[in-house]
């Protein structure tokens, strides 16, 4: 029993071990192909990207947020946060814009399907929050 609780450490440092190699291996097919050629050489500059990125992604869904909050005040009730069609029209708009920009418009559709979800969540979560907050 002992060995099997000193394996477990073990076994989380090579897995972090390789983690960190193929952070810094060499690329196994390819050249660099992004900004003109200049990047990437390693998975690392590749990951430090990605979470650049996803840090104005996520900046920009703050902002989304505030005006999906905002949205809630003109409804009646979290039951008319649900708009169907303006969510046929959001993706249909997306889709165009995903093909025109390089991106797969599938992957752009079911991105902002589940986001589209998870934001009217939100704005019935926010309409139910600011009804039941005293009105200024």
């Amino acid at each position: 029993m002992r060995n099997a609780i000193l394996a477990v450490p073990l076994v989380l440092v090579c897995g972090a071990a390789r983690a960190d190699d193929a952070a810094t291996h060499p690329a196994y097919w390819g050249s660099p192909s992004v900004d003109g050629g200049k990047c990437c050489a390693t998975l690392g500059q590749v990951r430090d990207n990605i979470d650049r990125i996803d840090h104005a992604i996520v900046a920009l869904m703050a902002e989304r947020g505030k005006y999906v909050a905002e949205a809630g005040r003109f409804k009646p009730d979290p039951a008319a946060v649900s708009a169907p069609a303006r969510v046929d029209a959001i993706i249909a708009k997306v889709r165009a814009d995903a093909e025109a920009q390089g991106v797969d418009p599938i992957v752009a559709e079911r991105t902002y399907r589940a986001m589209i979800a998870a934001f009217e969540d939100y704005e019935r979560e926010e309409w139910t929050r600011r009804q039941a907050a005293p009105a200024k």
